[in-house]
């Protein structure tokens, strides 16, 4: 087995030797008993060791991959705490990401050089993960722009769950012409002639822009497969370990999760998956329920695949929308029967759930139907449910959820839309979007995430760079020092959290013996960079029980092999995936600085060499030939 060449770790016969060590590193283990460590011995995917090159030296043996970590900084492995994985999974090798790029026009350039190798019938498709506000223009592609670089093959580009674009060839594909009608909560934008011009707002509601996007081809299902398996190592390269799976609108159970079944059956996951089920059909959500509950239970399947719970919907009609570019959105009354009926029977048979709620309105309706039904034994009873988002919840709210048990799961969305959402409510709502500070302190477990890939990018450490400096990927501060946390609780929501939230807090999250073997070798060190560099961090070495799933720069070749990108003409076999950007610089005053003191020791060298008769004892001018007679 091929491993770094390593000196002062001599193989020797042992009857527990490692299947993997880990040396020469930073390590911040997560582990209050010993924080900081050296080296880390794993064995049939679970820490055997954790301490220094003498603790690890008896459990080397002859087929002991040993691997220097060149005094990288290691953390355990990350977990996204709400990812659309299973989706994204499925469509990853078809989609244009634009995620990290930083210019309009290198996205333009981008999409029409995409154009010109995808076949006929194909669509190209740029699928979240971006945001006008990233961009040096700040603004969306226009309709004439999408035609110029496309004339002929279908473009559809969304922005987050706001507006989608389209060309001229997909709004035919779409099928869409002056006599559709717009759905409910959706706006097919017209010109002076009825027609449709390429824009599609979200009205609030996103369902216009999901059902668009279904009308575009699909992959078969070996594809998918492939597709997924490039996606989770996509994951991989910036150090998540695991996921939890917030289901979503048009992912069915139990056919589009018949994908990961198979990888996880064959042993090709590379990434833990915890789901959770969606009910699909409007007015059927309890008959679904009602149905999945005979199937299976939660923590059903094993470390790599299990079931989590329900949600992030349970009933469509108490569900709110996050379109922070339209008014709130004000949900039907009398929606509080059948959410009732869905919560008592999930929580009469032991099944959690997860909701998705943007809104304090949204939270305190459905706290009431909780606190009713706490009357009768079911909160808090044992079962883990959690809302997500939760931009606008107050206080008093807090308050209530950790009286009944719950938990919360909150997501970077602000990083994409928190100029959109000032806009709207003004700089001191912003501020305590969520309210990160307040949850912790009333005890609370709190998971992070990204809510990828369809708002958010999927990339953990633009999170990270989130949580910590709350600051937008437009640079916007949003939130201020008294709302955001430092780094090592940041990272904790993102590991220890986020196996609270599917009950492994015993072997996840840490880096202690007993815990499953996931870390990340990181590309910098997240505790000593400068906070514009966390979002640029990736990682280097990833590990998910013992196997090496991802390795770049000095590791490369130490990772399993994937079969190749297909099809052939996929945007990710050409651009790959995230748009890696470098560090950034000093800022625009300190470079001016920099440039000044240039200057300054320019003309102080003139002066010196002035005095010592080696250049004329006058002051420089400069010559410009567009003032030259």
């Amino acid at each position: 087995m091929s491993t770094m060449p390593v000196g002062g770790l001599v193989p020797s016969a042992t009857d527990n030797a490692a299947d993997l060590v880990v040396r020469n590193a930073k390590i911040h283990t997560g582990d209050p008993v010993r924080p900081q460590a050296e080296a880390i011995a794993v064995r049939d995917g679970v820490i055997t060791v954790v301490g220094d090159d003498k603790d690890v030296a008896p459990h080397v043996g002859p087929a002991t991959r040993v691997v220097d970590a060149l005094g990288r900084r290691m953390v355990p492995g990350l977990n996204d705490s709400h990812l659309h994985v299973i989706r994204g999974g499925l469509n990853y090798v078809l989609e244009l990401r634009w995620d990290g790029v930083p210019t309009l026009r290198q996205g333009l350039a981008m999409l029409r050089e995409q154009a010109a190798r995808t076949p006929k019938g194909q669509w190209v498709r740029v699928v979240g993960g971006w945001s006008a506000e990233q961009f040096a223009e700040r603004r969306l592609p226009t309709v004439a722009e999408l035609n110029a670089a496309a004339p002929d093959t279908p473009v559809f580009v969304l922005h987050l769950y706001q507006s989608a674009v389209l060309n001229r060839a997909a709004l035919k594909a779409s099928g869409y012409t002056r006599d559709t009608p717009d759905p409910k909560g959706g706006q097919i934008v017209r010109g002076r002639d009825g027609e449709p011009t390429g824009m599609l707002l979200a009205a609030p509601s996103a369902l216009i822009l999901y059902s668009t996007l279904a009308k575009a081809p699909v992959l078969d299902g070996e594809e998918k497969k492939i597709s997924t398996r490039h996606f989770l190592r996509e994951l991989n390269r910036f150090g998540l370990t695991s996921a939890i799976d917030a289901a979503g609108g048009f992912q069915n159970f139990p056919d589009n999760y018949s994908t990961v079944v198979e990888l996880a059956r064959a042993g090709q996951l590379s990434l833990r998956i915890a789901y959770h089920l969606f009910p699909q059909t409007a007015g059927q959500e309890i008959d679904d329920l009602a149905r999945w509950i005979e199937m299976a239970r939660p923590e059903d399947g094993d470390e790599w695949l299990r079931l989590n719970g329900a949600g992030e919907n349970l009933t469509w009609a108490a569900a709110d929308f996050e379109n922070f570019a339209q008014p709130r959105p004000e949900l039907a009354p009398g929606y509080e029967a059948d959410f009732e009926k869905a919560v008592r029977l999930l929580m009469e048979n032991g099944w959690g759930f997860r909701l998705h709620a943007t809104y304090d309105d949204t939270i305190r309706r459905d706290l009431a139907i909780f606190e009713k039904l706490a009357a009768d034994g079911l909160f808090p009873a044992g079962n883990r449910w959690l809302f997500d988002h939760a931009e606008t919840v107050s206080a008093d709210s807090l308050d209530r959820i950790a009286a009944l048990g719950g938990a919360m799961s909150v997501q970077n969305r602000l990083s994409f839309q928190g100029e959109a959402f000032v806009r709207r409510y003004g700089p001191g709502a912003a501020a305590d979007a969520p309210p990160i500070r307040a949850m912790l302190e009333r005890g609370l477990t709190v998971g992070a995430g990204t809510d990828a890939t369809r708002v958010s990018t999927y990339n953990p450490w633009v999170a990270l760079h989130w949580l910590v400096t709350g600051r937008t990927v437009g640079d916007l501060v949003v939130r201020p020092p008294h709302n955001r946390v430092d780094r090592r609780t940041a990272l904790s929501m993102f590991t220890e959290a986020g196996a609270a939230l599917t009950g492994e807090e015993g072997v996840k999250g840490v880096l202690r013996p007993g815990c499953l073997g996931d870390l990340a070798v990181l590309s910098e060190d997240y505790f000593a960079v400068p906070e514009p560099d966390i979002a640029h961090i990736e990682s280097l070495l990833t590990v998910v029980g013992g196997r090496i799933v991802y390795a770049a720069a000095e590791y490369e070749g130490l990772d399993e092999e994937l079969p190749p990108v297909s099809p052939e003409w996929s945007p990710v076999a050409h651009f790959g995936g995230y748009r890696a950007t470098p560090r950034i610089g000093p800022s625009g005053a300190r470079q001016a600085e920099l440039l000044g003191q240039a200057v300054a020791e320019s003309e102080q060298h003139r002066q010196w060499r002035a005095r010592r008769g080696l250049a004329p004892d006058t002051e420089s001018t400069v010559f410009d030939p567009c003032f030259s007679l």
